[in-house]
């Protein structure tokens, strides 16, 4: 059986695209073909679940109850990654639950694959978020996302201010998420569906759909560069999944 992995996507700040993010997760997963499952900490009424809702639970992670749904689970179902998008202020509560569990110990020993996308506003506050997330990110692997999908001038910060925060954590790397066309982007979310039906012009249900030929193209460029970084990660590879022959329209 192969390792279990968790992702973990999340920001101590709201508004910063998270979901988004997860989203892209899960189709990038998808089209690789590593098995997948999600869970949407948006209790009652998760964001999520709404485009992936087949592979999606919502649990309240406050709740021990909700976190043995999730954690004595991992070595128990056959997908090997778990994805957890992490309800909007509670990143730095939810790792500290982590390390109270024994989670972050079974990490650092190499018992469970452990990724951390932070994402990060246009605020000094989200620096701060870096320092105060620094403390939970032995074992892990910690990305930093600058998500420009929300904001065309987001992230105007002194980069040298910027550099003293991102120094402080060993091995953190950067992701940068593209912005993607209004319209685009407006459309996906009143349709539904996941990024890549969308592309294939599908339904929630693989049914024929009639989406505008030229946002399914804004979106397939954007999907492409996003995907890019993942590639440039190898995060296939962090998860323990073999590379295969992805599927662009699933």
């Amino acid at each position: 059986m192969a390792k279990p992995a968790v992702v973990v996507v999340g920001a101590d700040k709201g508004g910063v695209g998270k979901t988004t993010v997860s989203r892209t997760l899960l189709d990038y997963f998808s089209a690789n073909n590593v098995p997948t499952r999600a869970f949407d900490t948006e209790s009652p009424r998760g964001t999520l679940k709404r485009f992936h809702p087949d592979i999606t639970e919502i649990v309240d992670m406050t709740t021990t109850a909700d976190q043995m749904k999730i954690f004595d689970t991992l070595n128990a179902t056959s997908p090997s990654v778990t994805v957890i998008d992490v309800r909007a202020g509670l990143l730095s509560p939810a790792l500290a639950s982590l390390r109270d569990i024994g989670f972050l110990d079974a990490a650092k020993a190499g018992q469970i694959t452990f990724a951390v996308f932070h994402i990060l506003g246009p605020s000094i506050a989200s620096l701060d978020e870096i320092a105060e997330t620094a403390g939970f990110m032995t074992g892990a692997k910690y990305f930093l996302v600058k998500n420009f999908i929300n904001d065309t001038q987001f992230f105007q910060w002194d980069q040298s201010t910027y550099n003293s925060y991102f120094h402080r954590i060993k091995d953190a790397t950067e992701l940068t998420i593209p912005k993607l066309n209004e319209m685009a982007y407006e459309q996906v979310e009143v349709s539904s569906v996941p990024f890549l039906k969308f592309v294939a012009n599908k339904g929630i249900n693989d049914d024929a759909a009639n989406y505008s030929f030229v946002l399914r193209g804004y979106v397939r460029h954007w999907l492409a560069n996003v995907w890019s970084e993942f590639d440039r990660i190898r995060l296939t590879d962090i998860v323990g999944s073999k590379p295969a022959p992805r599927n662009s329209e699933k």
